[in-house]
């Protein structure tokens, strides 16, 4: 038992003198991440197309097969495309056959909200960006292994960041 703590010390103590939590993020891009976006709806208006406004605060979706993302295969980041915040990893990303990129797992569980969404006769799961609250599209318990879920995401509700390139 003292070994143990003794060992999480240590690893503790390593971070902070690294600033480095453990998804492998500098303090500084952490509290960036985590910073709220607080807009009107006047200034999301102006800053988003009318078709991402549509999709990203209107909770619209776009057409199935269409999306910039649907059948788009490198390696690196997906982002909220209203604020930037990290959401999904390619390395989640699979052919769901739905017609919207797919991911079976969050970057961070806490990047995203969940809630109960009863529109078109439905019963379905919410997806919307925790920094800024924008629409992204719906969870389903059918996706594949090691989650079992697949958050089906509108192209337009994210941007690609190439893991070949800095950011």
């Amino acid at each position: 038992m003292m070994k143990n703590t003794l060992m999480l010390l240590f690893i503790m103590a390593v971070m902070i003198t690294f600033s480095m939590d453990l998804n492998g993020q500098s303090s500084e891009e952490n509290m960036k991440e985590k910073k709220q976006v607080e807009k009107t709806e006047e200034q999301w208006r102006q800053e988003l197309s009318a078709e991402e406004y549509r999709v990203l605060r209107q909770c619209g979706t776009e057409p199935a097969f269409t999306g910039k993302y649907y059948n788009h295969n490198k390696e690196g980041t997906y982002t909220c495309a209203a604020c930037g915040a990290k959401l999904f990893s390619s390395d989640s990303k699979y052919e769901s056959g739905s017609g919207w990129p797919s991911f079976y797992a969050a970057m961070n569980k806490k990047a995203i909200i969940e809630e109960v969404d009863t529109s078109y006769g439905m019963r379905r799961i919410e997806i919307k960006c925790a920094r800024c609250g924008s629409h992204l599209g719906h969870v389903f318990p059918d996706g594949p292994e090691p989650t079992g879920l697949r958050y089906c995401v509108n192209s337009l509700s994210l941007e690609f960041i190439n893991a070949d390139k800095p950011h």
